[in-house]
């Protein structure tokens, strides 16, 4: 079974299935064939076939995207046609994905939630911090803020990260009181820090149609409406949701200007990363917007 990062890739990469199946049926050897001489640009003589990169006109109408041939040529990489005509997958570090759309995008690897549980080692900085703070959640405890610059944001820690065991010390049952004053009481260096990625967030990536929009209407970071027919609609954006990160960079904080201008500066393709309301209110409650404001909103690196 093949995986899309969006329902565009899906929808180019079984159009270019279906012209490589029709070249394949059309090159097939006849009697007739072996004596006529080849000709120039035909898939039977090993040369590129035109056929494979369709022409994406009608995709276009459907879908409001604003793409060619050309797009579609240049992220082929990621979509290697086998001697059947079929498109094969490619293991990638996004585990197996078509991606004739998206491409090799970075915004999409960067937004990555991974599955499985990874381990973190942070050293405390001159003043005893690691910049982070955490909030207690259904028994768990998750990280609620990363300082900018600090041990914590150069490790790669994430708003919405659970903290499975800390210093070698399981997390299960704490409260926050408890979890900070762990940290507190945690060594100056090698403090292990076991995590698991962001489980209450998921991905969506999407595509600017030919306005440059990938329609979605947000307000104070929660999306209010999804626009019908668009990329976030076809793509299953929900409303009450709140939007964390865009193409991997946390936007959590920052003003309504702020995020459109990451927006309108992203690309055509567009990753978001998003949480349920209640959740999402949750885990800011009672956070200052003072400790807003020292938030990391870096882009993380990949």
């Amino acid at each position: 079974m093949s995986l899309y990062p969006s329902l565009e890739d899906l929808k180019v990469s079984k159009e270019i299935q279906a012209q490589a199946t029709l070249v394949a049926n059309q090159a097939a050897p006849a009697i007739e064939a072996i004596a006529a001489p080849a000709i120039e640009g035909d898939a039977s003589d090993g040369g590129s076939a035109p056929g494979l990169y369709p022409d994406l006109q009608e995709l276009g109408d459907y879908m409001g995207l604003d793409l060619n041939s050309e797009d579609v040529k240049q992220n082929m990489a990621l979509v290697p046609v086998s001697e059947s005509g079929q498109a094969a997958s490619i293991q990638s570090a996004m585990n197996t994905m078509l991606a004739p759309v998206t491409g090799n995008n970075l915004g999409l690897h960067r937004a990555e939630i991974k599955a499985g549980i990874r381990e973190v080692i942070l050293c405390k900085d001159q003043d005893g911090k690691v910049g982070l703070r955490l909030r207690a959640i259904d028994k768990g405890i998750f990280v609620q803020l990363v300082q900018v610059n600090s041990p914590s944001s150069l490790v790669g820690l994430r708003f919405g990260d659970q903290i499975l065991q800390l210093d070698g010390k399981t997390c299960a049952g704490w409260s926050t009181d408890k979890a900070h004053k762990a940290l507190k009481l945690a060594p100056q260096d090698n403090i292990s820090v076991i995590v698991r990625d962001r489980p209450f967030q998921r991905t969506i990536t999407m595509h600017k149609d030919s306005a440059g929009h990938v329609g979605f209407i947000y307000k104070r970071g929660k999306i209010t409406s999804i626009v019908k027919d668009s990329s976030a609609a076809r793509n299953g954006l929900l409303t009450d949701h709140n939007i964390c990160e865009i193409n991997g960079q946390n936007i959590i904080g920052l003003k309504d200007s702020q995020v459109t201008d990451i927006l309108a500066t992203s690309g055509i393709t567009v990753t978001i990363t998003i949480m349920p309301r209640m959740i999402y209110e949750h885990m800011v409650k009672r956070m200052s917007s003072g400790l807003v404001s020292l938030m990391d909103h870096s882009t993380p690196e990949v």
